[in-house]
């Protein structure tokens, strides 16, 4: 391993093998070759004079890529297409005088970005698919199981560990929808020439528009695509780009929203990401046990959400036909946002696949808050031995008032329930009370809401994409 010079901790800490093949030199300029044959295949069956031997000599190299020449030949043209033109060429003097014929760069370049791109979007497709899957398990698990929910980070009404899991879920549903649509639209540049006008094929096929609008149906067909964009200058929009990145940033959100709330639980006590056996929390304090994971997720996904900000601005500036401050800022906001998204994916299913739950220490909490929960159901009970609502409410809530400070400024138990069996007014006993202090009876339809969820949300989506599930994340680092 290289120690004197950067390495992108994206590489090295974060993404996987698989993402970062997606954005290799490989998969880029292997592409650039299947897009030079689909091009020569295309004029030739639209009546071109190039011989099925010239095209057979391209298949031959398709992979073998000389990378060398190409290099050598970049430190003297200063052009990175050409450059591959000519390293082809010298491996295939026959077919060397056809390959990129009446294409302009971006020919190999935008259409090889809209490939990668697709490419990588069916990759976070699966690993989202997965998170969804493992958290249909845990929420499956704990639908019943009854724990103090908060607003404001306040206690507020029970809901279940498992209901909570599906507000998790509910957000990456709507990355994926997001992600199904953006994906489903996108098409190739196809080959439109230096300012998108085909003036090179207009000469090449005499001005003969029917023949000319079948290149690039063709050459979206032989690339796996449906079609391509109907007009453009000579790049494709960048909002494509945009819209892209869009949906990774929304993903970042959902992960950074599920971190976040695995790390307040940890503080709690009540739920723990996974912490292997030989692992260290901290160098100087060695009982610590840090969500280290969820702060990664954290951490990367702030990357992601204003790593989108690079295709908005540079949509929004780039000048007619095209310029080319897009070029270098494209190679590395496109690229890092995939390997940022992968990486944080890959936390999410290990994190979830291994969440640890204490169930006694949830009990305890929820008991703790549960009395002053409960007062409706008491006030209801001692209105039907007698009492008056209006004057129970107000004496619940002095009463609730002492019981909290007895809490907070003594950092004693929960008192309210003795208070009000103390209070001759309310007509009930410590056992009466206690009665109301059934978790259950406080989580309204939570456990009901997490199977209907799992089965009329859920379940569709996964059977759906079955094929995809089943797959485990390692951590590296």
């Amino acid at each position: 391993m290289s120690t004197d010079n950067y390495t992108s901790p994206l590489s090295e800490r974060y993404a996987s093998r698989e993402m970062q093949y997606i954005f290799s030199q490989d998969m880029k300029f292997r592409t650039w070759r299947k897009l030079w044959i689909a091009l020569a295949e295309t004029e030739k069956e639209l009546g071109l004079d190039i011989t099925q031997e010239q095209i057979d000599e391209l298949k031959a190299y398709q992979d073998k890529i000389n990378y060398d020449v190409a290099h050598e030949r970049e430190k003297q043209v200063r052009h990175d297409v050409m450059s591959h033109v000519y390293a082809y060429g010298v491996q295939c003097p026959k077919a060397k005088g056809i390959i990129h014929l009446g294409a302009t760069s971006c020919y190999v370049g935008d259409n090889t970005d809209i490939i990668v791109m697709t490419e990588a979007l069916k990759l976070v497709k699966k690993k989202l698919i997965n998170v969804l899957a493992a958290l249909a398990k845990f929420a499956e698990c704990y639908k019943a199981l009854p724990t103090l929910s908060f607003t404001h980070f306040q206690p507020a009404q029970p809901t279940t560990v498992g209901k909570r899991a599906t507000l998790w879920m509910q957000e990456f549903v709507m990355d994926l929808e997001d992600l199904e649509y953006v994906r489903g639209s996108l098409k190739l540049l196809g080959s439109k020439g230096t300012t998108g006008t085909q003036a090179s094929f207009k000469e090449l096929f005499d001005g003969k528009d029917a023949i000319i609008d079948q290149i690039d149906p063709l050459i979206a067909k032989k690339m796996g695509f449906e079609s391509c964009y109907a007009v453009s200058g000579q790049t494709y929009s960048r909002k494509v780009d945009l819209r892209v990145l869009n949906v990774l940033s929304g993903i970042a959100v959902s992960a950074h929203k599920f971190s976040n709330d695995i790390r307040l639980l940890q503080h709690l006590k009540e739920i723990e990401e996974p912490f292997e056996k030989n692992q260290i929390g901290s160098s100087a304090m060695a009982y610590k046990r840090n969500p280290m994971r969820s702060e990664r997720i954290a951490a990367l996904s702030r990357y992601v959400m204003i790593d989108a900000l690079n295709p908005a601005i540079t949509a929004a500036t780039q000048w007619f036909e095209r310029t080319l401050d897009d070029s270098a800022n494209k190679r590395l906001s496109i690229a890092e946002g995939f390997l940022a998204i992968d990486g944080i994916l890959d936390l999410c299913l290990n994190v979830v696949d291994g969440l640890v739950v204490y169930e006694k220490v949830i009990e305890k909490h929820l008991m703790r808050e549960l009395p002053f929960m409960a007062t409706e159901n008491v006030m209801m009970d001692a209105v039907k031995k007698g009492g008056d609502r209006q004057e129970l409410h107000e004496k619940i809530r002095q009463l609730s008032m002492e019981a909290g400070m007895h809490v907070k400024a003594e950092g004693k138990e929960n008192n309210l329930l003795e208070l009000i069996a103390a209070d001759a007014s309310f007509g009930l006993t410590l056992e009466e009370l206690q009665e109301n202090m059934e978790p259950a009876k406080y989580t309204g339809r939570a456990e009901y809401q997490v199977e209907q969820f799992l089965k009329n949300v859920i379940a569709p989506m996964l059977d759906e994409n079955k094929e995809l599930i089943g797959m485990t994340a390692r951590i590296r680092v």
